[in-house]
């Protein structure tokens, strides 16, 4: 039985190192970007933001950049008051990674882990002032992979206690990033309850 971190690993994997012709030295997935959020926040939704750092870790480990990957995450694990091990998260019992490291570039945090903020992102119709390490620059040749952890329902995800993102929404940013030309590929992972709606 493999471990949830290795599965993730393994379909990140398969998804970046896509061949031409199964030929092993031809990548046709040069242009990656991840967009990962976590979209729950307080103590006990700690696992959350533990596996969207995991994930965060494995696109690392496959050679994407921090300039290619968007994180948003609540940001407000590692120092919370009843973490027995300040400044760290770790996404197994055992404590053998601690996937909050000192390289760990948090985009979107706290209050700005939005549904607007997330539909903007994948649209390209971000403000004018935002920052480009806050956006998501890709074009046609662009393989994205999009994961997004924390409740859902039947038909949506809860952000951040407060707001619900539907699949109706999502499908219509998915409608106009195709529009846009703003992708070659996407993997889209949702790892929630309901997920499959």
């Amino acid at each position: 039985m493999i471990s949830s971190q290795q599965h993730h690993d393994q379909l990140v994997n398969d998804f970046f190192n896509q061949n031409h012709n199964d030929d092993p030295n031809q990548s046709k997935h040069t242009n990656n970007w991840a967009v990962i959020v976590g979209a729950s926040r307080f103590w006990f939704n700690y696992r959350h933001v533990a596996n969207a750092l995991s994930i965060y870790r494995s696109c690392k480990r496959f050679g994407i950049p921090d300039s290619q990957i968007i994180l948003m995450i609540s940001d407000d694990m590692a120092c919370e008051s009843r973490n027995p091990r300040p400044a760290t998260i770790f996404n197994n019992g055992q404590h053998h990674i601690n996937v909050y490291g000192d390289d760990v570039e948090v985009d979107y945090r706290g209050y700005d882990v939005t549904v607007e903020n997330l539909i903007r992102l994948l649209t390209g119709r971000v403000h004018e002032h935002t920052p480009k390490s806050k956006r998501l620059l890709t074009n046609s040749g662009s393989n994205i992979l999009i994961y997004m952890t924390g409740h859902g329902g039947d038909g949506f995800l809860k952000f951040q206690d407060s707001e619900e993102l539907t699949s109706v929404e999502l499908a219509n940013a998915f409608e106009q990033m195709y529009q846009k030309r703003r992708y070659n590929e996407i993997l889209f992972i949702i790892d929630t309850c309901q997920a499959e709606s």
